[in-house]
């Protein structure tokens, strides 16, 4: 999928399709990748499907924040003059989508969490991952998963390659920082956009009390479960993931 990036000077992204907007905004060590099962269902049924490649390392130390990515976020749908957008994120993409509802409502039409930080103060997962320690890291990827497999070597390399980077790494642990300041639990209750839920009923990293929590502070949400599976339900059962999102959104008339 990363061969179909487009770069226009400004942002990096994928698009397929033509129809309702939906945006793809993946987590802190998601590649675009990630997303392959949502980006080849829905562009069939009239949707077109759009993932900016987010500035996760590109931006300066101070603005490596959740909310600069929110702003980038706003700055992307300007500039691809999209309205009513549905935004669907996984864990640090989750949180930078709620975050953009928060300060910009009126350009959404609705949202998708799965996995997402935002309330729970390990959502990026526990203990900062050490350099070098291949297998270390190889055990952490394959955690994020119910089935250890679907961290294939792939993956693995690219995770590891990140933590040692030094540059990389620390605004990773300046991005986890941020998500946990920015905890969103006094702001839910406020944030009226119909809000669908889809949680891995095994995701280690933000467990299934943090999707039961979104859904009790969000007043218009929807949860859905998807056993055997962690904390990336899109890759680890495509499908699935994309059948109960698809009744949502034709439920929802979206």
């Amino acid at each position: 999928m990363e061969n179909d990036l487009i770069n226009d000077g400004t942002f990096k992204y994928i698009e397929v399709g033509e129809g309702k907007p939906i945006i793809i905004l993946h987590g802190l060590m998601g590649g675009l990748s990630n997303f392959q099962g949502v980006s080849s269902h829905f562009p069939p049924k009239g949707y077109k499907v759009l993932i900016p490649e987010l500035p996760l390392y590109a931006m300066p130390m101070l603005k490596t924040t959740v909310k600069n990515f929110a702003k980038y976020l706003k700055k992307f749908i300007d500039h691809k003059k999209l309205d009513d957008v549905i935004l669907l994120g996984n864990s640090l993409g989750g949180h930078i989508g709620l975050l953009y509802v928060k300060m910009y409502p009126e350009k959404v039409k609705a949202l998708v969490i799965t996995g997402s930080s935002g309330l729970y103060e390990s959502a990026m997962g526990d203990g900062y991952p050490k350099r070098g320690d291949y297998e270390f890291i190889k055990k952490k990827a394959q955690d994020v998963f119910y089935d250890p497999e679907i961290a294939t070597k792939e993956i693995v390399d690219e995770v590891f390659a990140t933590v040692n980077d030094r540059v990389k790494l620390v605004k990773t642990l300046a991005i986890a920082k941020s998500a946990i300041r920015h905890n969103m639990a006094q702001d839910l209750p406020k944030m009226k956009t119909p809000t669908c839920i889809i949680w891995g009923k095994n995701d280690s990293v933000t467990p299934p009390d943090v999707a039961e929590l979104f859904d009790e502070l969000l007043p218009n949400s929807d949860l859905f479960w998807i056993d055997k599976c962690g904390h990336a339900p899109m890759m680890e059962h495509p499908n699935e993931f994309n059948a109960i999102l698809d009744a949502w959104l034709e439920k929802n008339k979206y």
